[in-house]
């Protein structure tokens, strides 16, 4: 038993002379852990940022083209609140408003 035990000691001491300086060093090994902990099994992995980086560029186009459709929006209610004559055909196009004793006829593209 105990000759096995030192062949198993000789055999362990003969493997970690051959392991390289930086798998040896317990600061290396510490932090490699470290960064790989972080890198997958951390709640705040890489792969989540990367998504959540990807998610607010897309939140970001979506801002911009929401604030330049207000923008747009806002003009189109200022013109049609100066003009009495653009307002009643905002009406009659969009909401298919009439006039009393005026008929509509709608075409529909079928298609």
């Amino acid at each position: 038993m105990y000759r096995l035990f030192h062949q198993f000691r000789g055999m362990l001491r003969d493997y970690w002379e051959r392991l390289p300086w930086y798998l040896k060093n317990r600061y290396a090994i510490t932090t490699g852990v470290f960064a790989i902990w972080m890198m997958f099994f951390d709640q705040h992995n890489m792969i989540n940022q990367i998504e959540l980086r990807a998610e607010l560029y897309q939140l970001d186009s979506d801002r911009e083209y929401y604030q330049l459709e207000i923008i747009s929006i806002h003009e189109d209610l200022e013109e049609l609140l100066s003009d009495n004559s653009k307002l009643e055909k905002f009406a009659r196009e969009k909401y298919f408003m009439k006039r009393p004793n005026e008929e509509i006829f709608i075409f529909v593209d079928e298609e």
